[in-house]
């Protein structure tokens, strides 16, 4: 029985904090262990985490340490705090397991996300992406200065940068991975990054709609200017859903599935010998504890999910963890 799923999506939505809370108490601080691997020094007890979008402001790092994430994506953090788009922005579709929003970096700002994020960090080895994104009102030509000043604000907390390009719901974004843009864009980036004493890994989140060619494309420039990594997917702009939904904004969850899997599929045959430098990160239809074991067998180091939590709920890890003590699963790539 999940009751939330009666209550209006923006609702259920604007309840969810109070939920993770209250919900988290009834389970223990101790990190579930399976399939544990060490990356760059950071250690991660289980490779299943929270994807960016749920935890826009790291308000709720202890509840999900008790849930039993191995890592957790918090944002996409802007420099400045910005409301989220005007309107209609989150919807969901039992029958098709998914869930629309059209948000568009919702954000309490650096210095606020920054506050919440070094009480966690002062007591917790839990490892902790920090998603970027840039303001709404700044221009795609001034864009790497938002991501520059975050991956400076952050660089000493952090464990490692997600930069957010490809979500739908900030006008002109994605534009940032064409050919013209994404060398202009990644340069400075890089340049700060390689500045920093306490260099930490930026890894770069791909949408799903990206062409075969394109996908290749941004990977092959990502190597070029020492991107760490790569979360595989955002939201989509595909509709394939029984439920209409508006043709701006973004869909995950199930519908999302074959294309999240066909890009990690993808990405992992085109790094070929360069994949043992780089965290791959994939997320998008995530529905199951079998659909973990399958994009870990895919190649992909770390799961993440977000839209799972709400149709099958906040268990979810634990039964991840759970599922993958019971069968003993062997993946094998290990």
């Amino acid at each position: 029985m999940k009751p939330w799923l009666w209550l209006p999506p923006k609702l259920a939505h604007d309840l969810s904090p109070l939920g993770i809370d209250l919900y988290s108490l009834l389970h223990p601080e101790r990190t579930p262990i399976w399939s544990s691997f060490t990356w760059k020094n950071l250690v991660f007890k289980n490779r299943l985490g929270l994807a960016g979008g749920v935890d826009k402001n790291a308000d709720h790092l202890p509840a999900w340490v008790r849930l039993g994430c191995g890592f957790v994506e918090i944002g996409t953090v802007t420099p400045t705090a910005q409301k989220p788009n005007p309107g209609k922005i989150f919807d969901r579709s039992i029958e098709d397991s998914a869930l629309w929003n059209k948000m568009g970096f919702p954000s309490a700002g650096a210095a606020d996300v920054f506050y919440n994020l070094k009480n966690f960090k002062a007591d917790s080895q839990l490892p902790i992406f920090i998603n970027i994104g840039k303001n709404r009102a700044t221009p795609n030509d001034m864009a790497h200065v938002d991501y520059v000043s975050l991956v400076q604000h952050f660089h000493s907390i952090a464990d490692a940068f997600v930069v957010n390009i490809s979500s739908p719901n900030t006008m002109g974004l994605r534009d940032l991975a064409k050919p013209e843009a994404l060398e202009l864009f990644l340069k400075p980036l890089a340049t700060s990054q390689n500045q920093l004493a306490n260099k930490k890994p930026i890894l770069l989140k791909l949408s799903p709609d990206l062409e075969t060619d394109d996908l290749k494309r941004v990977i092959d420039t990502s190597v070029k200017f020492g991107i760490d990594g790569f979360v595989l997917t955002n939201t989509t702009l595909s509709r394939t859903t029984q439920k209409s939904f508006p043709n701006e904004g973004g869909i995950s969850g199930k519908p999302l599935q074959q294309q999240s899997k066909m890009a990690l599929k993808l990405a992992i045959a085109h790094l070929g010998s360069e994949k043992a430098k780089k965290l791959v990160v994939s997320v998008g239809g995530v529905m199951t504890a079998e659909d973990v074991f399958e994009r870990i067998s895919l190649g992909a180091d770390l799961v993440e999910v977000y839209t799972t939590l709400i149709f099958s709920g906040l268990n979810f890890f634990r039964k991840v963890a759970a599922k993958a003590d019971e069968s003993k699963q062997e993946f094998s790539k290990f």
